[in-house]
């Protein structure tokens, strides 16, 4: 009976460990992949104007495309081992669920649905959008709250639509409703005078400015009628991976917060300042828990720059359709960019 016993006993053991193996994260390896393959994978949905964009030599650059830098500077040291894919709206959680790429670092808006049921997560906010209005600035307006007696370009038969109409509904302003299927009929509508304004996500108002004739001669109203938090995304269940990526964006708000710019990592690594020497790597270690160098926060930095550098880059005055950084900018200054300290 004994010898039956410690039998059983060892059946129970083994299916427990199997069962156990079964219930662990399927994708806890993403680091190490990376790593054999010799660099990072990117995506975002779609190609936008700031946010990513192919240039005239080929090359992919805009937001997206430096928060990917950013990463693959993190974990492999160099900035520019990326591959970076612009992929349809309808085409972004399986490319991620089936490894045809490491992360996303833009998808559609961050939601409960999103974040539960494609076997994604979201890991932070690296820009706060939502629906807003562009309009000429002949019409001399500052506020959205202005708005009244205008033809309005939106797309017909969703959200953007009845935000409209609630919008107008509570300030009891009057407006004529000119609804298109396509981003792309706003914009040629839009240039066309078939309405005075637009009314869209922000970042696709930005990309519609930036196509105009004259894009400071349009402006982007201030106030936002929906929010809308985009940042990169990972495949649930690698939890490494995921802190690799949150770490990596928090770096770059982070050191906005203290100082630390692209040109300056190296000089500041005698700061005797305490957030400045733990962001940099000179004192304490944040990498080796992730399986990262004790730098790689300043590797990341170095790489693409804190927040504000990498914001006036893609967004800046002399991109010549400079973009307001509003809620984009840090809690300090009245934005709702607010990330957990390092420490």
């Amino acid at each position: 009976m004994a010898g039956i016993f410690k039998r059983l006993q060892a059946i129970v053991l083994a299916t427990a460990c199997l069962l156990a193996l079964g219930a662990m994260p399927a994708h806890a390896q993403t680091l190490q992949e990376v790593r054999s393959r010799g660099f990072l994978i990117c995506g975002a949905t779609n190609s936008l104007p700031g946010f990513a964009q192919m240039e005239a030599d080929g090359r992919w650059a805009g937001f997206d495309v430096d928060l990917c830098r950013a990463i693959a500077a993190a974990v492999l040291g160099d900035p520019n081992l990326i591959e970076f894919h612009a992929l349809r709206g309808e085409a972004r959680f399986a490319p991620l669920q089936t490894k045809a790429v490491d992360v996303l670092t833009r998808d559609g808006p961050w939601t409960a649905r999103r974040d539960s049921f494609y076997g994604a997560s979201y890991v932070g906010t690296a820009f706060f959008d939502g629906q807003a209005f562009l309009v000429p600035q002949s019409l001399g307006l500052v506020s959205a709250f202005e708005l009244d007696n205008v033809s309005i370009c939106v797309l017909d038969g969703g959200e953007e639509l009845e935000r409209v109409q609630e919008f107008f509904f509570a300030n009891q302003a009057t407006y004529t409703e000119v609804p298109y299927e396509d981003v792309e009929d706003l914009s040629l509508a839009y240039r066309s005078g078939l309405c005075q304004v637009v009314s869209a996500a922000g970042r696709q108002l930005q990309a519609i400015r930036r196509a105009l004739p004259d894009p400071s001669a349009h402006r982007i109203l201030p106030e936002r009628i929906s929010k809308e938090l985009l940042g990169p995304v990972v495949r649930s269940g690698d939890q490494e991976w995921f802190n690799i990526v949150r770490w990596t964006l928090f770096a770059l708000i982070n050191a906005e917060e203290v100082g630390i710019t692209s040109l300056n990592t190296e000089s500041l690594a005698a700061s005797h300042t305490p957030a400045i020497r733990r962001i940099l790597g000179v004192e304490g270690d944040y990498g080796t828990p992730l399986g990262l160098k004790p730098t790689f926060m300043r590797d990341a930095i170095k790489a693409v720059g804190n927040y504000a550098e990498l914001y006036d880059r893609h967004f800046g005055p002399q991109t010549g359709a400079a973009l307001l950084r509003g809620q984009n900018s840090l809690w300090s200054n009245g934005g709702l960019l607010y990330v957990p300290p390092v420490r």
